[in-house]
C-alpha cells in the first residue's frame, strides 16, 4: 500500500494517528536541522516534516515519494491558512522514493501558466501538475459527468457514431484517411455526427445524445481548438424548435449554476431573431453583459443635409461619456480607424444643448427628434457608425463593444445567455458570388417546399438557432429537413443537381423515403462551456493534450513523416 490517505484527507481530528501518503514533491525547504516537504497529490497539499536528511538523498522537486509518519499539530505561527491541511503537518519516520525526478525542470511547475506555450505543450504533463490547469481537466470531467445525468434523466440515450465515415460538405476542409483496402478511396473523420443521428431518428432511437468528437481542418482562435473539439450532441424526434431550445436551456442552466458562482441567466432563455441581434447588438453572437443598445438612424439621417450620411445605413448608440477626458474619444477614433471605418461621428447633450463636429448640421426640430428617436439624456453621448449596407453592422457591434469595455460597464460577473433564431437559409459568398447555405444545410426553411419554390431565396428564413452566451457561440441546431422533395429543392438553389445529391447524401435520401419523423436537435460545445466556466481566456487550457495555433502536437510531435512502407499500403504518394 503506498498511501492510506490522500494529501488533502488529514485535519486536527487525524493528530497522533499513523497515516502514509504518497505524491510529488511540490517545495524543499531546508530550516536548519528541520527540512519541510511539501507533498502534492491530485487532491491537494500536506506539509511534511524531515528530521533525518539522508532520508532526502535524491530527492528533489516533483520527485515522486511516500512517507509514513505521525500526524502532528502546527505550531501557531506556522499555520498555513490557504492550505485545507494548514492546521497539520506530518512527521516523517519513513520516505520511499517511487520516482526520482532526474533531469532539471523546464519551468517551475507552479508558474507554468507564465511560460511560453510552446514550451508548456511540448512538457504537457508538466503542465498539466500546475494546480490551476489540474483543476480544468477535473471540472472537465465533472461537468461531462453532470451533463450526461442530464440528458439521461431526461429519457436520452447514449449511442456511439462511427469516426470513419464518407466526406461530406459541412463547411469546413475535413480530415482524410486513406483506404488500404480500397486504392484511392479515403475515409473523412466526422465534422460532426449530422446524418447518423438524422439516420437514428429514422431508425426509431427518439432521444439521442453523445459527448461527441467532432473533427475540421479550420484554424486555431481562443475559442476554436484547430482539429477536434467536443459537443454534447442531442437529436429529438417528434420535436418542434421550442422542445429542443427547452432541453437546452435547462441543461446549460443547471450545469452553469451548479458549477459557478456567478449569475446565471434563468430558463427560458431570451430569443432573439437574426435580423434583431444584427441590428441591436451588431454580432450574431451578442453580449448581452453589456447594456449599450444599437439604434437605426438611418431614415433619421434621409432627412438631414448631412452628405456623408446620405444614401447609407447609418446606427446609432447612446453611452454614458460623462467625465471621460479627450482621449477617450480620440481613442475612440483610433480603435475605429483601426477595424476599417473612415471615421467615427459623436455629439454630446450638456447643460441642454448638443456639442460635437456633427451638431452644427442639425436643425433644433432634429436635435429634439434624435433625443426622441435614441432616448439621449444629459451628459450622454451619441455615436454614430455609417458604412455599406454589408459591414454598417459589424462596425457597429465592434464599436458597441469597445464602449462597453473601455467605460467598464460589461459585467463580468455573469453568465447572459440567449437563443439567436430565426437564421436566414441562404446568403451570398462573398468571394465566389455563389448562393450557399448560412447555417446547416439539412435545416427545415421555414414554410416548406412553398417557400423554397415562391420565394426570394436571400428572404427564407429556416428553422435554425445558437445559444450564445457573454459573447461567444456555444451551441447550434435546426429543426431537420426530413422530406426528400424539400431536400431536392434546397439544394438545388445551392447548384445541386438530384444526382449529386444521392451522390454525397445518399443514405439520407434514401432513408427519408422510408417513414422519416420530423426532428430537430443541437450540439453545445464541450470546450467552449468549460472555457467559460473556468474563465479562461484561452480553450486550450481546458483541453488535456491540444495542439498549438498551428494545429501541431508538440508533446509527441504530429504531424509527422510516416515510412515508405506505410505510404505504399496506404495508396499514397507524396508529391513534391
Amino acid at each position: 500500500m503506498y498511501r492510506t490517505k490522500t494529501c488533502n484527507d488529514i485535519r486536527e481530528e487525524h493528530i497522533g494517528q499513523t497515516v502514509e501518503l504518497a505524491g510529488w514533491v511540490d517545495t524543499i525547504r531546508d530550516h536548519g536541522g528541520v527540512i519541510f516537504v511539501d507533498l502534492r497529490d491530485s487532491a491537494g497539499i500536506t506539509q511534511t516534516v524531515v528530521h533525518d536528511d539522508s532520508m532526502l538523498k535524491n530527492v528533489n522537486k516533483e520527485t515522486v515519494i511516500s512517507v509514513k509518519g505521525t500526524v502532528s499539530k502546527r505550531d501557531p505561527e506556522t499555520v498555513n491558512e490557504k492550505l485545507a491541511t494548514g492546521t497539520v503537518e506530518l512527521m516523517v519516520d519513513e520516505l520511499t522514493v517511487l520516482g526520482t525526478c532526474h533531469n532539471m525542470l523546464p519551468f517551475d511547475i507552479n508558474e507554468s501558466t507564465g511560460t511560453r506555450e510552446d514550451v508548456r505543450l511540448k512538457y504537457r504533463y508538466l503542465d498539466l501538475r500546475n494546480p490551476a490547469i489540474h483543476s480544468n481537466i477535473v471540472l472537465r470531467s465533472r461537468v461531462i459527468s453532470h451533463l450526461r445525468s442530464l440528458m439521461e434523466k431526461r429519457g436520452f440515450l447514449d449511442i456511439q457514431t462511427p469516426i470513419l465515415t464518407a466526406s461530406s460538405p459541412e463547411g469546413a476542409r475535413d480530415f482524410l484517411v486513406p483506404s488500404r483496402k480500397h486504392k484511392g478511396k479515403f475515409y473523412a473523420l466526422p465534422q460532426a455526427p449530422q446524418q447518423f443521428k438524422q439516420l437514428l431518428m429514422v431508425s426509431g432511437f427518439e432521444k439521442y445524445y453523445q459527448i461527441a468528437p467532432c473533427f475540421r481542418d479550420e484554424d486555431a482562435r481562443q475559442d476554436r481548438s484547430p482539429g477536434e473539439f467536443y459537443q454534447l450532441d442531442f437529436e429529438m424526434a417528434f420535436a418542434t424548435q421550442e422542445d429542443v431550445l427547452k432541453v437546452c436551456e435547462e441543461v446549460i442552466s443547471d450545469t452553469f449554476t451548479t458549477f459557478s458562482d456567478k449569475k446565471v441567466t434563468s430558463a427560458p432563455f431570451e430569443r432573439i431573431t437574426y435580423a434583431d441581434a444584427m441590428l441591436k447588438y451588431g454580432s450574431d453572437k451578442p453580449d448581452l453583459r453589456n447594456p449599450l443598445v444599437i439604434c437605426d438612424l438611418t431614415d433619421f439621417f434621409s432627412r438631414v443635409d448631412f452628405p456623408l450620411f446620405k444614401n447609407k445605413p447609418v446606427r446609432g448608440i447612446v453611452a454614458d461619456c460623462a467625465g471621460q477626458s479627450r482621449s477617450f474619444f480620440e481613442n475612440s477614433l483610433k480603435f475605429a480607424f483601426s477595424i476599417g471605418m473612415k471615421g467615427l461621428g459623436y455629439i454630446t447633450l450638456k447643460d441642454g444643448v448638443f456639442k460635437g463636429p456633427i451638431e452644427k448640421f442639425l436643425s433644433d426640430e432634429q436635435k429634439k427628434e434624435v433625443i426622441d428617436i435614441t432616448g439621449l439624456k444629459e451628459g450622454e453621448t451619441l455615436f454614430f457608425i455609417c458604412d455599406a449596407p454589408h459591414i454598417v453592422n459589424r462596425y457597429a457591434g465592434q464599436i458597441r463593444s469597445w464602449l462597453g469595455e473601455n467605460l467598464g460597464i460589461i459585467d463580468k460577473d455573469s453568465f447572459r445567455f440567449c437563443f439567436i433564431v430565426d437564421f436566414p437559409m441562404y446568403e451570398i459568398d462573398e468571394s465566389s458570388g455563389d448562393m450557399i447555405f448560412t447555417h446547416n444545410p439539412f435545416s427545415m426553411p421555414q414554410g416548406g417546399l412553398d417557400a423554397l419554390e415562391n420565394k426570394d431565396p436571400l428572404e427564407i428564413l429556416a428553422y435554425q438557432y445558437d445559444l450564445v452566451c457573454n459573447g461567444v457561440e456555444l451551441a447550434s441546431g435546426a429543426v431537420r429537413n426530413h422530406s426528400t422533395e424539400i431536400m431536392k429543392k434546397a439544394f438545388s438553389i445551392v447548384g445541386y443537381s438530384e444526382e449529386e445529391l444521392k451522390k454525397r447524401f445518399g443514405a439520407l435520401y434514401t432513408a427519408f423515403q422510408y417513414g422519416a419523423p420530423p426532428h430537430a436537435g443541437m450540439a453545445p460545445g464541450i470546450d467552449r462551456m468549460i472555457m467559460l466556466l473556468a474563465d479562461e481566456e484561452t480553450i486550450r487550457d481546458v483541453i488535456a493534450f491540444p495542439l498549438n495555433g498551428n494545429a501541431q502536437d508538440l508533446l509527441l510531435g504530429a504531424p509527422s513523416e510516416v515510412t515508405e512502407q506505410q505510404l505504399l499500403d496506404a495508396n499514397i504518394r507524396i508529391r513534391e
